[in-house]
């Protein structure tokens, strides 16, 4: 059994002397792990950083076998963020939710590509909001989609202000009356567009993704939110 294609590094964990346990986000094989022999080497070890793109060889055997991988670096974003903290934390972020929430081996190509395009944010004004859409990407393939673009009680599409905790659908600020207080904040730039007017907008778009992974994904699994997106919101405040 073998098959090549591209991956995003989601984990890599020592295995033996050398070796490397890897966890890759690929186009066609979705969330895939496999055995890198000598990946924890001086040569190699800088290929298999969290967040880059490699083009990616997998053998075994058997297919449900771990398998063994070989690749070679496309996208070194990895060392990008090495020069911002804030980049580093949230890269490792997005890498420790994705391999945490995604089921092994079920291709989500709309997720490969939404996480490409934020490693091509790093570094340009506005990523955090992109992270903060790759995860509402990651709910809707999980088949948890909030419904951002209009009123759950009116239909109306403007003055959008909360979500139900309950239905992940867009309530509106005249709609939400005496119930706003139960009800989650959402901030303007996740149902208009653009880009977060401040650091509170960024925090209350992270803060309502990671209530709906929190209870749809996680909770149901025993699982809290990895650690590094606790780190990450952490470094944002700073």
């Amino acid at each position: 059994m073998d098959w090549s294609d591209e991956g995003i590094v989601l984990s890599a964990r020592p295995h033996g002397e050398s070796g490397l346990i890897v966890s890759l986000l690929t186009r066609t094989h979705g969330r895939h792990a496999g055995f890198v022999p000598g990946g924890g080497s001086r040569r190699a070890s800088p290929v298999w950083q969290l967040g880059n793109v490699v083009e990616v060889g997998w053998r075994a055997r058997l297919s449900d076998q771990l398998g063994n991988y070989t690749g070679e670096l496309r996208e070194p974003h990895a060392a990008r963020a090495l020069d911002d903290a804030a980049e580093l934390a949230g890269l490792s972020a997005a890498c420790a939710v994705a391999d945490a929430a995604l089921p092994e081996r079920e291709p989500h190509p709309a997720m490969f590509d939404g996480f490409r395009a934020f490693l091509g944010a790093l570094g340009h004004p506005g990523w955090p909001a992109i992270y903060v859409r790759l995860e509402l990407g990651l709910l809707q393939e999980l088949g948890f989609g909030l419904d951002l673009e209009k009123c759950a009680a009116t239909g109306a599409t403007e003055d959008l202000a909360y979500v139900s905790p309950k239905t992940g659908r867009a309530v509106s600020r005249m709609a939400a009356g005496p119930y706003k207080e139960k009800l989650l904040a959402l901030p303007g730039f996740l149902s208009t567009g653009g880009l977060p007017g401040d650091d509170e907008q960024l925090r209350l778009g992270l803060d309502l993704t990671g209530y709906f992974l929190e209870r749809h994904v996680f909770w149901p699994h025993n699982k809290p939110l990895p650690p590094a997106r606790s780190r990450f919101m952490e470094t944002l405040q700073r």
